[in-house]
């Protein structure tokens, strides 16, 4: 692997290349590759450079150090929420808060509408936001220890970057609702089992080489018609996720601010179990 000079200075991801596959490494720098401002900052600019460059035919996406991702890093990104938690409903806040949820969905879009193929090679945890960003890849692969979990509502907020969106095309409406609304833990062989993995390998070393084994095999298929079958594929779902995104987005700027939703923030950063009271 070689580091991909154009991405040298990154901070929340690494891009290296072999032949014609890339492979985009998340880095935190948060505990667990915890997605922060950075990671959503980075995110779009790295695929949008992918799905341009002639010399990339498939990309593999993983994680750094043991986990995948923890998800959306909580303590860095609600500064911009600091009116809406405090009880500022006036429109201005809730307008500057649409804009942000849809600036988030729209890095996850820019993964999802790259023209060249992602493999996610998943191991150890994947929550809430790294969940949005594997829905977005083409295909899946998972170690023995992985573990996934649409942990939203336990944290009082309603999934708004594309799991309710773009799961229901992968593992079907039933186990959406299951996972979306309990916010449980489920193991690998639960998601090879409803589909949300493809396949399940002994470690991350193995995981990992099956990924960039898949997206060699992919990447040695005539280019064009690789893009041309992704882009018919999409047509499916693309005008259902998009207006999905909007509605959620419109939702959540809406009701999204609430008592419980500062209890979960509290009692993530007093490392307790929140008390919801619905309020």
């Amino acid at each position: 692997m070689v580091l991909m000079s154009n991405f040298a200075d990154l901070v929340s991801l690494r891009v290296e290349h072999s032949g014609p596959v890339a492979e985009v490494t998340l880095l935190g720098p948060s505990k667990g590759n915890a997605m922060g401002p950075d990671f959503w900052r980075e995110l779009p600019l790295v695929f949008r450079e992918l799905d341009e460059d002639p010399q990339v035919r498939a990309v593999v996406l993983t994680g750094s150090g043991r986990n995948f991702s923890y998800g959306l890093d909580l303590p860095a990104m609600t500064g911009s929420w600091g009116p809406l938690l405090s009880g500022d409903s006036l429109a201005a806040p809730r307008t500057g808060f649409l804009k942000e949820i849809r600036k988030l969905q729209d890095s996850v879009t820019a993964l999802a509408e790259c023209r060249k193929p992602v493999i996610a090679a998943v191991s150890g945890w994947c929550i809430g936001g790294g969940v949005d960003v594997i829905a977005a890849a083409d295909v899946r692969l998972a170690s023995a220890d992985a573990k996934f979990s649409v942990r939203e509502a336990k944290v009082a907020i309603v999934a708004d970057l594309g799991s309710l969106q773009r799961l229901a095309g992968i593992i079907g409406e039933g186990h959406l609702r299951e996972l979306a609304l309990t916010g449980k833990d489920i193991d690998a062989a639960r998601a090879e089992r409803i589909g949300l993995v493809n396949d399940v390998y002994s470690d991350q070393e193995a995981v990992l080489a099956a990924a960039r084994e898949l997206a060699g095999e992919i990447a040695a298929n005539p280019p064009l018609v690789v893009q041309g079958v992704k882009d018919v594929l999409a047509l499916n779902s693309r005008q259902r996720v998009e207006d999905g995104l909007r509605y959620v987005s419109a939702w959540n700027a809406a009701f999204l601010p609430s008592k419980d939703l500062g209890e979960a923030v509290q009692a993530f950063v007093e490392r307790r179990k929140p008390e919801f009271k619905g309020e």
